[in-house]
């Protein structure tokens, strides 16, 4: 039981080391992140736009190439006016050539709409262009600026890992689990140990029995104020 007490608080000053060295990234890792997803979100309704732009433009390409082959069929239709043997087949020439006429003024008049929409698009477009610009020069300088500081202390930061990964295979895998489980939920400090009779974690006072008790290290106690874990001070005074 005391290997496995000291196996946790070793963890827990090793991941001190990772938190001091992810502190001097500062706000870096969080902007990074943010700027990302901003980007990510601004290039998806740009896409989404000038893909509608797109569409509206072969719209309206096929419309075009559907109006002259009207325009055709309403040349031939009048040419026949000409050679009519009745009414009958002239009325039907007539109406045929009306429909024709209706036809292209609804694709003109659709032609018209895909314009002004494309138009419309297009400056939506043009007004997303510099934002991106700006943010993606921004997320490039802000990636360089955290890389300087990553690469300043990656010797550094591999040994503690290397450290880690050591002590994390001698944790029973419940343990581990529940000192992530504190860990997260108390900003980081899962093992405590006891100082001036108080949790080192929450600094209220453990009971003089609660005190013996951890002392036997034959259990993992927790504080009963804030749930973090609690080792004995001769064991973190052993690992100091």
């Amino acid at each position: 039981m005391e290997e496995r007490l000291r196996s946790l608080f070793k963890l827990q000053l090793i991941d001190d080391q990772l938190d001091e060295l992810e502190a001097l990234r500062g706000d870096l890792p969080a902007t990074v992140s943010d700027l990302e997803m901003r980007i990510s979100q601004l290039r998806s309704g740009y896409d989404a736009k000038k893909e509608e732009k797109e569409e509206s433009t072969q719209k309206r390409e096929t419309n075009l190439k559907e109006m002259e082959t009207l325009l055709e069929n309403q040349k031939s239709y009048k040419a026949r006016l000409y050679s009519v043997r009745n009414n009958k087949e002239y009325d039907s020439l007539t109406k045929a050539i009306d429909q024709v006429d209706e036809e292209i003024r609804k694709k003109e008049a659709e032609n018209e709409a895909l314009i002004e929409k494309e138009n419309k698009l297009q400056e939506e477009l043009e007004g997303v262009e510099p934002m991106l610009t700006e943010l993606e020069t921004e997320l490039k300088e802000k990636q360089e600026d955290l890389k300087v500081i990553v690469k300043a202390n990656e010797r550094e930061e591999n040994k503690i890992r290397e450290d880690r990964s050591a002590v994390e295979v001698k944790i029973k895998k419940p343990d581990y689990a529940k000192y992530l489980q504190i860990r997260k939920a108390k900003n980081g400090k899962a093992v405590v140990t006891i100082r001036r009779n108080a949790c080192s974690g929450c600094h209220n006072v453990i009971p003089s029995q609660r005190q013996l008790d951890i002392r036997k290290k034959d259990r993992i106690y927790t504080c009963d104020s804030c749930g973090r874990m609690i080792v004995p001070t001769e064991v973190a005074d052993s690992l100091d």
